[in-house]
């Protein structure tokens, strides 16, 4: 069982916001609460390489930003390690600086697609080359002389959207972007406080270029993605009962929320506030004897993508069946979320069935254990060593370095909740 009272660690995606911003406004920068994970550091290092002074003092960070357009060449490619995040939100900013970068990532960045944003980048301006038509990593930018942009998103993307934001700042006119199904607002709401000149009308962004950002500090809300593994083993686990404390309640985020009451959770906000333009609240989980199964579709898919894999093990012990589809972009996360779930799931004794977007889980299950195939994905690994808490025999990680990319301190923490 899991049972006590923790801080929340820093938001990922807030971090890799905080960073951008920061060092592209002008003056200095204070970040508190800053996920000291591997993706956010690997945003550090790009934009260390470009000139910023970049000083990091336990949670907190010190950024001197350099202004819009004061970025330097760096003397090296930027390699983004294993950031999704990194690369397709810092083309955004490269489209509009006036000189030449190469970015190049780790494996895994090397499988995932990248035209979903070279392409409109492109048509805003920048010249932009790589493997497959700039597909696929390693990519060369050149920016500068951007005009504006009016774009249908086809997918929805917090990524392709926030990079194409950051791009209109540096456009000649009016950049306007029409969402499909609204995804995660950290850009929108953190640009505003910098100074943007950014106007959002339900799935309609409005973006005006402008001279400068200004400089501001910012505290950096627990990051929900990271609470979820915690908040599935409160409520698998019996007698478990867990206070989160400090965690981002971003409308755009809570959809693990909303399904863990349709679920029969018990899980409770006891407490909100807002910090930074974000809501934070304090979340108390207990075990849920009870759960039943649900459907997860493309109406609230962009709220949870990141949680669909530790959702995956929770609907295994709720009665009936779970269905999540509309749910294809799981395949081109850091492995394919779908196949390593599914696969994984049904090795240790769970019963559930691969779609073209998603799953069938069929519940209740007794979980057996075994040997998980992780694919070097931190959400898999995380998701199945939540799992190891029910099951009748050990599950056994290939391996757990890429925990750290996003939750840094993970297994301690679980250690001291099992207490």
């Amino acid at each position: 069982m899991l049972r006590g009272t923790f801080e929340l660690i820093g938001d990922k995606s807030i971090s890799h916001r905080a960073i951008m911003l920061s060092s592209i406004s002008k003056g200095n920068n204070k970040i508190s609460n800053f996920l000291m994970g591997q993706d956010c550091l690997s945003t550090v290092n790009c934009f260390r390489k470009m000139g910023v002074d970049i000083d990091i003092r336990d949670k907190e960070v010190f950024v001197k930003g350099k202004g819009l357009r004061g970025l330097s060449v760096p003397d090296s490619i930027l390699d983004v390690g294993n950031s999704g995040t990194t690369i397709r939100l810092m083309m955004g900013i490269l489209a509009g600086q006036n000189f030449e970068t190469t970015i190049i990532g780790d494996q895994s960045i090397g499988r995932r697609p990248m035209k979903r944003v070279t392409a409109p980048l492109r048509s805003m301006g920048a010249i932009i080359n790589g493997k497959e038509d700039a597909n696929y990593t390693p990519i060369t930018i050149k920016g500068g002389n951007l005009t504006s942009i009016d774009y249908y998103m086809p997918i929805s993307s917090a990524q392709v959207k926030s990079s194409l934001i950051l791009a209109s700042l540096y456009g000649n006119d009016t950049s306007i972007i029409h969402e499909k199904n609204k995804s995660r607002n950290h850009t929108e709401i953190m640009l505003k406080s910098f100074g943007a000149d950014i106007e959002v009308n339900d799935l309609d962004i409005k973006i005006n270029p402008i001279e400068e950002l200004y400089n501001r500090d910012i505290y950096v809300p627990g990051d929900i993605s990271s609470a979820a593994f915690i908040i599935v083993g409160a409520l698998i686990t019996k007698g478990s009962e867990v206070l989160i404390r400090n965690v981002g309640l971003n409308d755009t985020r809570v959809g693990i929320i909303d399904v863990i009451r349709k679920m029969n959770g018990d899980i409770e906000i006891v407490e909100e506030y807002e910090i930074c333009g974000e809501k934070v609240g304090n979340l108390l989980v207990k075990y849920s004897p009870n759960l039943i199964g649900t459907t997860i579709d493309k109406d609230i898919i962009p709220r949870l993508i990141d949680e669909i894999p530790i959702i995956a093990v929770l609907a295994t012990q709720a009665e009936g069946d779970t269905i999540i589809k509309d749910a294809a972009e799981l395949k081109v996360k850091e492995s394919n979320r779908i196949k390593s779930v599914v696969d994984n799931l049904n090795n240790i004794g769970a019963t559930v069935i691969e779609l073209e977007d998603g799953m069938i889980i069929k519940g209740k299950s007794k979980l057996q254990g075994g040997k998980i195939l992780t694919y070097d994905d931190h959400r898999i690994a995380m998701a199945f060593s939540i799992a190891n808490l029910i099951c009748e025999k050990n599950i056994l990680l290939d391996s757990d370095k890429s925990i750290d990319i996003s939750f840094p301190g993970y297994f301690n923490l679980l250690k001291e909740l099992s207490k």
